[in-house]
C-alpha cells in the first residue's frame, strides 16, 4: 500500500514537473515570438547632418541612409544633453539627468536610479552592453557599473576609445583589443546574439560606440575616400587631442575632417555588418535597430552645421542629432517624421513596446510608440534641456559614492590631469536655493523654443524662435511674443523644480 502511494506521489510530482517545463517552454516561446529583439546604438558626438542622407556634401554613410529610406527617418530628434554622460543616463533611465547628478561628463549616475536593462530582464530578454559606458567605472567593484544596470554581459570602457581600444570584459581588468572599435563592437555584438538564440530568449544589446569622438584614427581604406576634400573646405586650425602625446594640438581642420568622416563611415560600416547578419540569421524581421547621436558636433568638427550652436550649447546645433529606427515586421511602410523625439523616450517607448507599467518616480521621456504606428503627429508636450551643476560645483558638497569605487581604469588617449584614465564623482545635495535653478536651459514646444542662459531673474538672458520658421534660431522674437515666452518659462521653472527635488533624494524615499 505504501509503495502504490509512493509511486502516485511520485508520478504526480513528475506531472507537475512536467507541466511547469511545459509552461515555462510556452511562455519564453511566447515572449520570443511577440517581443521584438532590440539593439540600440548610439554615436558618439555624431552631429545632426553627419549624414548622407541629410544632405551632406561628402560624407559616405549608405548603411544609415538605407536605414532612412527602410524605416523611420526622425529628423527632429534630440539628445536629452548637448554632452555625453548625461544623455546616456537619459537613454537608461528616460530621466533628465540632472535628476541624479549626472551633470556634465565626469560625472556618474546614482545607484538607486531604475534601468531600462533591468526592466527589459524582467520580460525575459538577455542584455548587453558594448563600447562606451561613461556613467561611472565599468570596474567590477562598481556599484554603477552595466552589471549593476541589468547587463547581464558588458564589454565596455570608463570612457571614449579609439583603433586598438583597452576594454573591460565583465569588470575585469582592462586589455587590448586589435581592430577597427566600431567593428569589434559589433563582432561581439553578433557572438552574443547567438548566444542568445541558444537559449531562445529576445536580446536587448545597447552598442554605444566610441566614434566618432576625437582623437580620430581610421583604417587607411576609410581614409582613402576622404583624400580630396576640397581645398577651400576646413580651412582653419582647430583644437583636439593628439594621438601621439595624448595633450591638446593644433591642426588644419581639413585634415582633421578627413579623419573624422573616416570614423563615421567604418562606424556606418559595422552597422551594415550587423545588419547583414540579421537578414542571413532570419530574425532581422523582428528586430527593433535605432541609431541615434549623443549630442551635437563639437568645435573641432563644426564645418557644415546647418543650426546655431555645436556640442555643448542648447542651441540646436548641440542637441539636434540623426536619428533613424528600422523594425520591417511592424514598420512596412517607410516615413520620415517630424514629431519631436529625444533620448529620454526610448525608456518609455521600450516599456509601452513589453508592456511594462513606467515605475513610480518622474520620468521625462514619453513612448514614441504611437508615432512608430502612424498615431502621432505631434508631440503631446514639450522638451526641457538644462546644462545645470552641482552647487558651488560641488564645493562643500559631501560625495554620493566613496571616491575609491569612482577610480577608473580602462585607458585612453586623451589626458586629463596628467594619467589616460578617468575618474568620476557625485554628489549629496539635501536642499532646494534659488541659484540652483540657474545655468543655460531651454523649453521646446512644437512651435516655440525658449533659450534662458546666465542666472534667475533680471540677471538671465532669454530668447524665443519659432523653431519651424527658423530652425537656425537665427531671429529673437520674444519681443513680439512676451505672453508666449512668460508661459513657456514657467513652465520650465516648474519642471526644474520638479528635477530639483529628485536630485536632493525625494524619489528614492
Amino acid at each position: 500500500m505504501n509503495n502504490l502511494i509512493t509511486s502516485g506521489l511520485k508520478l504526480s510530482f513528475l506531472l507537475i514537473s512536467t507541466l511547469w517545463l511545459l509552461a515555462s517552454c510556452s511562455e519564453k516561446a511566447e515572449t520570443q515570438a511577440t517581443h521584438p529583439n532590440v539593439v540600440l546604438l548610439l554615436g558618439d558626438d555624431h552631429g545632426w547632418d553627419e549624414t548622407g542622407y541629410n544632405g551632406h556634401p561628402f560624407l559616405h554613410t549608405p548603411v544609415l541612409d538605407e536605414m532612412a529610406k527602410s524605416g523611420v527617418r526622425m529628423d527632429r530628434f534630440y539628445s536629452a544633453s548637448p554632452v555625453c554622460s548625461p544623455t546616456r543616463g537619459s537613454i537608461i533611465t528616460g530621466r533628465h539627468p540632472n535628476r541624479y547628478g549626472t551633470f556634465t561628463p565626469g560625472y556618474s549616475i546614482r545607484p538607486e536610479e531604475i534601468s531600462i536593462a533591468e526592466l527589459m530582464k524582467n520580460t525575459g530578454y538577455v542584455t548587453s552592453h558594448l563600447g562606451k559606458w561613461h556613467l561611472g567605472p565599468v570596474k567590477e567593484a562598481s556599484p554603477t557599473n552595466p552589471k549593476q544596470f541589468g547587463f547581464d554581459e558588458y564589454l565596455s570602457h570608463d570612457n571614449f576609445f579609439e583603433m586598438n581600444p583597452h576594454l573591460s570584459r565583465n569588470g575585469a581588468d582592462p586589455v587590448v583589443f586589435k581592430g577597427e572599435s566600431s567593428e569589434i563592437l559589433i563582432a561581439e555584438a553578433i557572438d552574443f546574439i547567438e548566444r542568445a538564440k541558444e537559449k531562445n530568449q529576445p536580446f536587448f544589446i545597447v552598442i554605444w560606440y566610441g566614434s566618432p569622438h576625437e582623437p580620430y584614427s581610421a583604417k587607411p581604406e576609410d581614409l582613402a575616400l576622404y583624400n580630396s576634400l576640397p581645398e577651400d573646405f576646413g580651412n582653419r586650425m582647430v583644437r583636439l587631442t593628439s594621438n601621439e602625446t595624448g595633450k591638446p594640438v593644433k591642426r588644419l581642420q581639413r585634415e582633421v575632417l578627413r579623419e573624422r568622416f573616416a570614423e563615421i563611415t567604418a562606424m556606418d560600416r559595422s552597422i551594415g555588418q550587423l545588419r547583414t547578419y540579421l537578414d542571413g540569421e532570419g530574425i532581422r524581421e523582428n528586430t527593433l535597430l535605432w541609431y541615434f547621436g549623443d549630442n551635437g558636433t563639437p568645435q573641432e568638427g563644426n564645418a557644415t552645421v546647418p543650426f546655431r550652436g555645436q556640442k555643448g550649447r542648447v542651441y540646436e546645433g548641440g542637441v539636434r542629432v540623426p536619428s533613424v529606427l528600422e523594425w520591417p515586421e511592424k514598420i512596412k511602410n517607410p516615413f520620415i517624421t517630424e514629431v519631436h523625439g529625444v533620448s529620454s523616450d526610448v525608456f518609455p517607448t521600450l516599456c509601452d513596446l513589453t508592456g511594462q507599467t513606467l515605475p513610480d518616480r518622474p520620468i521625462d521621456g514619453i513612448s514614441l510608440l504611437p508615432m512608430l504606428e502612424g498615431k502621432m503627429d505631434t508631440r503631446p508636450e514639450p522638451i526641457a534641456f538644462w546644462n545645470g551643476r552641482p552647487r558651488n560645483n560641488g564645493e562643500g558638497l559631501a560625495d554620493y559614492i566613496d571616491p575609491e569605487l569612482q577610480k577608473g581604469t580602462s585607458p585612453l588617449v586623451k589626458l586629463m590631469n596628467g594619467i589616460p584614465t578617468r575618474n568620476f564623482k557625485n554628489y549629496k545635495q539635501t536642499d532646494i536655493q534659488e541659484e540652483d535653478f540657474s545655468g543655460p536651459r531651454t523649453l521646446l514646444g512644437n512651435q516655440y523654443k525658449l533659450v534662458i542662459h546666465g542666472g534667475t531673474g533680471e540677471e538671465a538672458e532669454k530668447e524665443l524662435f519659432d523653431i519651424n520658421a527658423d530652425p537656425a534660431e537665427e531671429n529673437n522674437i520674444l519681443s513680439d511674443h512676451p505672453e508666449i515666452a512668460e508661459n513657456m518659462e514657467n513652465t520650465l521653472h516648474d519642471w526644474q523644480r520638479s528635477v530639483l527635488e529628485s536630485l536632493i533624494g525625494k524619489d528614492y524615499q
